[in-house]
Formats: structure tokens, sequence, C-alpha cells
């Protein structure tokens, strides 16, 4: 059998496709938040006065507050562990009992994970009095009561008395839904003695905390999130600015990578705006800061509240039934509902038979290549019959090497339909596999249930491993090498080997040499996933490592290359029929020929 020597059209559509798509994600992804900063960093010094959430300048009126007279009160339950303090009468300290956060120290995840702590939120309501002074809630003393599982506020105001009520489900027997749930009521009397107000400002500003491993990976992950049009409706905002001046929000939260501190308004909140700015460095990865319009009642401010403070798990968010199920970035339409229906059920089910992440993770990715199977013997198949009929198209770029190239693209076409060789076949397992790629960026990294998961040298399959420590920081790797990622990258090499060894060097000048493209590819790939979760290196490198083997066990033990032969030359004897698409390309190429020949004569004639 004659070695290909030329370039397969159905492995340049495939490559092509695959790369420009590929390569889109890889850049978007390592570069969209440092490109957002950069952007933002400059746009902060020039407009940083025009861009903030500025709300009217309140009163100072306990301006001859001491830190002693600060006293704080604490209600518990087994989820959750939450502080107040009497500045404000605010939640100032949020614990997840169950939950740990990373220790950079250890390199595990072994301190207590707090939500709040140590003033990052602070909240309250502002309005203004009759005189026109403004005052705000988080400025006040308020007189801590706790009774049971409830914490009264109360704080007094020039004879008007302002009443925070929190309450926190402690009942062991509860739904678990139940159990992160913090109720928030407002009562006011005799405010309307001091205040004509109709609506009170409802500030809240928030720094998140970095409690993951991978501060840029969980810095992409932290942003607004909200309802709207009665729950129904959802979107978020990563952005430097959010602004919703039609909308009332029924909630507004502040995501993290596997949890959320989330508000709910019982009549929503109006003219909703809030800005939020990257912080590079220190224990706070972004400062969110939120203001929106609640409803007063003869200028009393009576209003129902309730703070959710949990974990992004998908079950949990679903009980709800508030739409926070979205607050779970798994991908927009058929992306995250592959995520939903086949990844994370699949996931479960095999993790139910006791195995660790990893070996599930391992088994995942079989089931899926032997899904993928059928597609992935049709390509191999349709690359053999391309070596076959190699000698002919060899010969009909020889026959036409002078002549014009629409005639020799003709003749390649018309040896692609006698042999019954499909050229965009070649196109189908990239493109099935696209959509796979991207489930699985966000899968891995938002997935709680592999969150401290750990695997060999990876203590956690949602963040890098980082096994070889680099002495400086290198440019889009950072300080360290991920052992998944460079295993991974080895693998795609050998696969990039295994399958463009018949490519031939460009002939024509200005073209580009393929096979340097094909092996800068998987290098590229280490800078992506060397920072990524290592649970998606090393789903691809078993999926890698699988091709391999594929390749070999269909090369040499199910196709055969004298019956692929055969049944090309059974196919050139059939009465061929063609195709919409090869009707249309022939149209198109006649078409073209025709016009050509049409500007020919017309500069003859002019000669």
């Amino acid at each position: 059998m004659q070695q290909n020597k030329g370039l397969d059209k159905s492995q340049m559509i495939s490559f092509s496709v695959l790369c420009l798509v590929l390569f889109g994600f890889m850049f978007y992804f390592q570069n969209k938040q440092q490109k957002e900063d950069t952007a933002k960093a400059e746009q902060q010094k020039t407009e940083q006065v025009k861009s903030a959430v500025k709300p009217t300048q309140a009163s100072n009126i306990n301006s001859n507050i001491t830190p002693g007279a600060i006293q704080t009160a604490n209600i518990a339950n087994n989820e959750l562990k939450i502080e107040f303090s009497s500045l404000g009468g605010q939640v100032s300290k949020v614990e997840l009992v169950k939950y740990k956060a990373y220790n950079q120290k250890t390199d595990v995840a072994d301190l207590p994970l707090y939500l709040i702590t140590k003033n990052n939120s602070n909240y309250g309501f502002q309005f203004k009095d009759k005189t026109g002074k403004v005052i705000n809630t988080k400025d006040l003393v308020f007189t801590p009561t706790i009774n049971g599982s409830v914490a009264t506020m109360t704080a007094n105001l020039n004879g008007a008395a302002i009443h925070f009520v929190y309450t926190l489900n402690n009942n062991p027997k509860a739904e678990l839904k139940d159990q992160y749930t913090l109720d928030f009521k407002v009562r006011t009397q005799g405010l309307a003695n001091i205040s004509s107000d109709n609506k009170a400002d409802f500030i809240w500003n928030y720094n998140v905390r970095n409690v993951e491993k991978g501060r840029a990976q969980e810095q992409s992950h932290s942003e607004f999130s909200y309802a709207f049009n009665n729950y129904k409706d959802y979107d978020y905002d990563g952005r430097t600015e959010m602004e919703e001046a039609e909308e009332t929000l029924n909630w507004i939260g502040v995501k993290q990578q596997f949890f959320s501190s989330v508000i709910e308004s019982k009549t929503g909140f109006t003219q909703s705006k809030g800005n939020q700015e990257t912080l590079e460095e220190g224990e706070y990865l972004k400062k969110l800061n939120f203001e929106g319009f609640v409803q007063m009642q003869g200028s009393e401010l009576n209003q129902d509240f309730t703070w959710y403070f949990m974990p992004l798990d998908l079950p949990l968010l679903k009980s709800y039934d508030k739409n926070f199920d979205e607050i779970l970035p798994l991908g927009w339409s058929f992306i995250g509902a592959m995520n939903r229906y086949f990844f994370m059920p699949m996931y479960n089910f095999i993790a139910g038979w006791g195995l660790t992440a990893g070996w599930v993770i391992l088994l995942m990715t079989i089931i899926v290549k032997l899904i993928l199977s059928p597609i992935m013997y049709k390509q191999h198949k349709l690359s053999a019959m391309m070596r076959v009929i190699r000698p002919e198209i060899d010969e009909a770029n020889a026959k036409f090497k002078d002549a014009d190239p629409m005639k020799k693209q003709q003749a390649t076409m018309e040896i692609y339909r006698k042999a019954g060789v499909n050229q965009m076949a070649g196109c189908l397992p990239a493109l099935v596999q696209i959509p796979i790629f991207y489930a699985l960026f966000r899968f891995f990294p938002n997935f709680i249930d592999l969150r401290g998961q750990g695997f060999w040298f990876a203590k956690d399959l949602t963040a890098y491993d980082d096994l070889i420590k680099l002495p400086f920081n290198v440019p889009f790797l950072g300080e360290h090498l991920s052992v998944f990622a460079i295993a991974c990258t080895v693998v795609i090499l050998i696969y990039t080997v295994m399958t463009s060894g018949n490519m031939q060097q460009p002939q024509q000048e200005g073209m580009p040499n393929m096979k340097v493209l094909m092996y800068i590819f998987p290098i590229t790939f280490l800078f992506f996933l060397n920072t990524s979760a290592s649970g998606l290196s090393w789903y691809y490198f078993v999926s890698n490592a699988i091709n391999i083997l594929i390749i070999l066990v269909i090369k040499y033990l199910i196709l055969d290359e004298k019956k692929i032969h055969a049944q090309i030359q059974a196919n050139k004897e059939k009465p061929k029929t063609e195709s919409k698409f090869q009707k249309r390309m022939r149209e198109m190429m006649e078409k073209a020929q025709e016009q050509q020949k049409s500007q020919g004569q017309q500069k003859s004639n002019k000669k």
C-alpha cells in the first residue's frame, strides 16, 4: 500500500473546526479575567467617582462609639453558626459548620469556613428624616436579645424604635433547606414621626473571602446573581457594574465558587444597581456593592426578608423552588442539561459503589468513550478510506497541477463521490466533543461533591495539583507545574503523532505547516490545564489514553484496508446519486467557472 503523502480533507476540516473552537475557549477563559481586570483598573483611574455605588452620606449618629460598647449575640443549628453585632444590628459572622476552608500553610482544607467575618459584610437601610439628614441603620447601636433561636436587635432613634428580628430553625429534624435559612423581619414604631420617605435604600457591601485553593479560579467564579419576574428569570453579573433599573429583584446574592450568600425580599428590590472590584492579593478576592430600594408603608419600615447562607449543592438549591439552582454555573442550554442530567447523575451513581472520586472519573471517561466509539470508528474508517484513494488524489493533483484550481477541486470531489467518501463526516467527532469539553470545563470546578476529594498527589480534584513547585512565577503557568496537566499533555502529543503521521509538508508558499500546528496545540493546552481543576486534567488524560488504545484496536484488529479497497472499487461500480450538499457544491463550482471564463473573455476582448 502506498503511504499517504497528502493532507486528508476530512482531517483538515476536523482539525480546523476543533482548533478554532478549543483555542477560542482556552484563550477566552484563560485571559478573560486578566483582560477584565486590566480594563477595569484603567477605568477606575479615570471614572472611579462615577462608577461606584454612592449612596448619600449618612449622618454620623454614633460618632463616639467605642469598640467595647459593641456587643455580639449568637444563635446556631446543625448547619450554621451565626453571630450578630449590636453595631447596625446586622449579621457579623456566618460559619458553615460542616465545611472547611483551604489553609495555604497546610495545603489542606482544615480551617473553619466563614462566609462572613472580620467586617467583610455590612448592610443597612438608609432613609431621610424630616430635616433632610440621611440615616443608615448600620450606624445605629442596637440592643441584642436572645430567646432560643430568635435574636431581636432593637435600636432607638429620636423616639422611634427599630427592630430587626432574626429567626434560625434549630430543629434537628427540620428539612436541610430550612437549616441554611435565616428569617429576617424589620419592624418599626414611630418612624413616621421623624421620616416622610416612602421607600428605604438597602445597601449591602460584601468582600468575597478566599476559601478555596486556586485564587484565580475562585475569583472568576465570584459574582452577583439575582432573580426577577417572580423568580422565573435569572441573571448574573461578573462585570464591573450591574444595573437593573426596570426589574424588581426577588433576591440578590453573592456567588462564590461553592457557596453563596443571598438575601430575599418578599416585596422585591427596585432600581437595583451595583459594582464590583477585583482584588489582586490578600484575604479577599472581590469587593461587591449593592443598592436597591424597598417600600415603606406610611413611612414605617415593615418588611420581611430571608437570608440564605448555603453550599451550591444542586439538589439543595432546587429544593427551595426559587430559581437558586441557576446560581450553579453548569453552562447554558444543552451544556447545562448535559451536566444536570448526565454527568452529575452518572457520577453519583458510580460513587454509590463506594469508589473514590478519581476512580469514579475514570469509569465516567470509559462510559463516555464507549458511547462515542461508533463515531470514532466511522472517523478512523474514513481516514483509512482516504489513505486508500490517496494515489488517485495525488494523480489528480499532478494532472491538474498547472490548471485552474477549480478544476483540480472538481476532480478531487469526483474521486470522493465515486469512492463513496463523505468529507464532512470527519467533522462529526470534533463537533460532538466540543459540547462535552465545555460541559466538563463547567462540571469539575463547580461540582461540590468533588470539593476536597483527593486522588493520588492531587489533594482536591476541583483545584490544580501543585506537586512540582517552581522557584519563580512563569507567565500563564504560575509558580507550579501540575502533574496531571503534564501527563495529559504527553498523551495528547502521542495521540497527535499517531494521527498526523500521514500529513505532508505544505507545497505552496504561505500555506501553514499543519504538523507544526498540531504539535503546538497540546503544548498550549498545558498552559490552560495547569491552573484548572485537576479532575479535568485527569479526565482528559484517561480520555486521550483511551483514544490511543481505540486507534490501535481499530487499526490492527478491526479495519482491513484490503477490504476497504475492495469496498471502494465496488462503490465505484454502483450508480451514484448526488446528495443535496454535493449538488450545491457542484453547481457553485460550475457557476464560479463560468464567471471566470466570462471575465477572461472580457479581458481578451479589451486587449
